[in-house]
C-alpha cells in the first residue's frame, strides 16, 4: 500500500469513527431523555395508585393508572432498544479502532 492510500484509508476510518461518536453522542443524549420521561411516568403511576388507595378506584383514575402504565411500558421498550443501539454502534467503534490500530500491511 502506498503512503498516500494508507493515508487515504486511515483518514476514511478516522471520519467513520468520528461519525460513530457522533451517532453514540446522540443516542446517549436520547436515552438519558427517554430515562426522564419514564420517571416521570413512574411518579404519575405512583401518584394515580396513592390516589386509588385513598379515594378508592373510581373509573377515571383506573383509565388514568392504565393509560400511565402503558406509557411506562412502551418508553422502557424505548430505552431497551436505544441502549441496544449504543452497544452496537460502541462495538462498531471497537472495530475501528482495532483497524486503526492495525498496520497496514494486515488490511
Amino acid at each position: 500500500m502506498t503512503k498516500g492510500s494508507e493515508t487515504a484509508r486511515r483518514d476514511a476510518l478516522l471520519a467513520r469513527r468520528l461519525d460513530l461518536v457522533a451517532s453514540v453522542s446522540a443516542l446517549t443524549a436520547e436515552a438519558l431523555r427517554l430515562n426522564q420521561k419514564r420517571a416521570g411516568i413512574e411518579m404519575d403511576v405512583l401518584r394515580l395508585e396513592l390516589e386509588i388507595g385513598r379515594s378508592g378506584a373510581n373509573a377515571q383514575l383506573v383509565r388514568d393508572l392504565h393509560e400511565a402504565e402503558q406509557s411506562a411500558t412502551a418508553i422502557v421498550q424505548a430505552c431497551t432498544a436505544c441502549e441496544d443501539r449504543i452497544v452496537a454502534a460502541e462495538g462498531d467503534i471497537e472495530e475501528l479502532d482495532r483497524r486503526l490500530a492495525a498496520p497496514a500491511n494486515k488490511n
